[in-house]
């Protein structure tokens, strides 16, 4: 009996499991997790992900300004965040360990390539001693793995370069993890095929390190077990596993579908927004027309026309950039023509961090125009919702006549999720007509339940009517100075903004309805505000969740849900933007927990707060 036979692996059924993959920006992580990903996904489970890319785009090979992460959980369970810390740290080489060893917790697997533990990128980030020698990683389960020298072995033969043998050690990494949690590599391989179809030495390179690293899990003597994370019980159907902007730039797809017009976007590249641009060139075929301008405010421009001529007028940025398309943001309020704003945040100010997520636009969309100038704003709160939320910006920007916002953020953006392929023919039309009859046109006269006045496209005999920036006259749309028609035209636009409160839906409550503390979020916090609920719930606490995805306006019952609570607590990824707005308009003293770090809210950290809260109430009630 030979030793491999010898050997057993004990086999652990585990609920969830978060591994991060860390190392230089040029070492693949991101690929790497996103097949780990795709994998989980066909396998079954819920999945969550946090890829986390460095914001210098040239930083230095091994230093901590060049890290780049990708996190992932999956789980037998329904989950609804990438988890708070890692069960399993993939480092590559020693700025990704610094980088992300603290948040590592003790017991924690930590599998390094030792090989990148030279003098060399030791020094660059500060480390006096090799760490993996040193005792100082001894609370971890070390796993210091040759990965750069086994790889170059399993890739003799091949004519490679040694730059080229070195980027496939990512795929050496992957093949581990695979093997380690018994997931198949048959999609990863066919994707490989597939990706370098023309380049068949690079595609057998980067196949040979996806086997030698499962291999080397499979027949070497360091790891005792091996762990199975069972399918979740999803709800029957069709998945994908997709990230936000896939979701947004699909759901702006189906939106042109279903309102029968063709879809135009116009945009300036900026992270992190510029992968819907990415995804929305690649229909064509939908009639969609994408437009690289050559700044922020001829996009912005191009896309007002496009609305004016009958299209799905649309433009894409981040808060940068919605900062130079404020004043044509305000044209098209003026005008008072369909067109969609999206936000993809990032944090800030100015510059800022440009991969970091952040959710601090709120108050710039809703007020960053000069003059009151409202328009309507809707936020999802994860990767998939970015869907249905795309098209219920177009809906409301149709039946409104209206520009709206869609505020999505990095968090959402680049995380991904398994999200249930929706019928088709469940989708309702959102379809609304041009006006074509010239008896009884008036450019500005108003439908008397949205108050939304009529879209005449040009060279539709009859319907010739003025457009621009100067305010017009009431239901005529002459050019007016009059002080007292400039009233009532603000009105008139602040009136049909409110009145969409009558047509979205209330405001619902994860819990009960009445309680001692409401946990009240927006955009991406909801899946940390959510799972601490869960877990304050489970320990007794009256303790419920209200996530908004209308902003302006909110829902009509927003006011009687918040005061049927003792105590309301707001987390926000900004400095109480929520909370301004809340405290303001309901006179609602609520608690804001503020954190501006560039990075999601962890579960902890609300629970944390949320039991600081409830024990004040406590004391209070004796």
């Amino acid at each position: 009996m030979t030793a491999v036979e010898e050997r057993k692996t004990t086999e652990r059924q585990l609920e969830r499991v978060t591994i991060r993959f860390a190392g230089d920006s040029g070492d693949g992580m991101q690929l790497t997790g996103t097949q780990f990903t795709r994998t989980a996904a066909v396998f079954g489970n819920d999945i969550s992900t946090y890829p986390d890319f460095p914001a210098e785009i040239r930083a230095p090979a091994g230093s901590l300004p060049g890290v780049s992460g990708f996190q992932l959980s999956f789980s037998s369970t329904e989950i609804h965040t990438p988890g708070d810390e890692p069960d399993v740290l993939v480092a590559m080489n020693p700025a990704a360990l610094k980088a992300n060893i603290a948040d590592l917790p003790s017991g924690g697997a930590l599998v390094v390539n030792e090989d990148a533990f030279t003098p060399a990128n030791l020094g660059k980030v500060g480390y006096t001693a090799n760490p993996l020698i040193d005792g100082s990683l001894s609370k971890y389960n070390l796993f210091s793995i040759p990965v750069s020298t086994l790889n170059v072995r399993a890739l003799q033969g091949l004519e490679l370069t040694n730059k080229q043998m070195d980027l496939t050690k990512n795929f050496f990494a992957l093949g581990l993890m695979f093997w380690l949690y018994e997931r198949s590599m048959d999609a990863t391989l066919a994707w490989i095929d597939e990706k370098f179809s023309k380049r068949p030495v690079i595609a057998e390179g980067n196949k040979r390190a996806l086997k030698a690293g499962y291999n080397f899990g499979e027949t070497t003597e360091i790891f005792h077990e091996r762990y199975i994370v069972p399918p979740a019980h999803l709800k029957p159907g069709r998945y994908r596993n997709i990230t936000g902007n896939e979701a947004a730039a699909l759901g702006f797809v189906a939106a042109s579908q279903l309102a029968e017009r063709p879809l135009f976007y116009g945009s300036y590249p900026i992270t992190p927004a510029s992968d819907i641009l990415h995804q929305l060139a690649g229909y064509k075929n939908f009639g969609v027309k994408t437009f690289q301008a050559e700044d922020e405010i001829a996009a912005i421009g191009a896309a007002i026309g496009a609305s004016y001529g009958g299209a799905l007028g649309m433009t894409g940025t981040s808060g940068p950039g919605v900062a130079l398309k404020s004043e044509a943001l305000g044209l098209a309020v003026m005008v008072e023509l369909p067109l969609v704003l999206i936000d993809v945040q990032r944090a800030g100010p100015s510059t800022g961090m440009p991969t970091k997520t952040e959710q601090a636009d709120l108050l710039q969309v809703m007020f960053g125009r000069n003059s009151d100038s409202p328009i309507p704003i809707v936020a999802p709160a994860t990767p998939g919702e970015c869907f249905q939320y795309a098209i219920e910006a177009w809906r409301l920007a149709l039946k409104y006549m209206t520009p709206v916002a869609f505020l999505s953020d990095a968090f959402l953006a680049t995380g991904a999720e398994p999200w249930p392929i929706p019928d088709p023919d469940t989708l309702q039309s959102i379809a609304v007509p041009n006006r074509t009859e010239k008896a009884g046109f008036y450019p500005y006269l108003r439908d008397p339940e949205t108050l939304a006045r009529p879209w005449a496209v040009p060279g539709t005999p009859g319907l010739e009517h003025r457009i621009g920036g100067l305010e017009k006259a009431d239901v005529l749309g002459n050019v007016s100075y009059d002080p007292d028609n400039h009233h009532t035209m603000q009105m008139l636009r602040q009136a049909k903004v409110a009145g969409i409160a009558a047509d979205i839906p209330p405001l619902e409550v994860h819990g009960a309805p009445e309680g001692d503390l409401l946990i009240l979020g927006w955009g991406s916090t909801y899946g940390a505000i959510r799972s601490a609920v869960e877990r304050l719930r489970a320990r007794g606490e009256t303790v419920s969740h209200a996530h908004l995805r209308h902003l302006n306006p909110f829902p009509a019952n927003t006011e009687s849900v918040l005061r049927s609570f003792r105590r309301v607590l707001i987390p926000e990824l900004n400095l109480g933007q929520l909370l301004m707005l809340v405290r303001s308009r309901y006179l609602i003293d609520a608690v804001g927990y503020n954190r501006v770090r560039g990075k999601p809210f962890r579960i902890v950290e609300i629970e944390a707060e949320a039991n600081r809260l409830l024990a004040e109430l406590k004391v209070a009630a004796t």
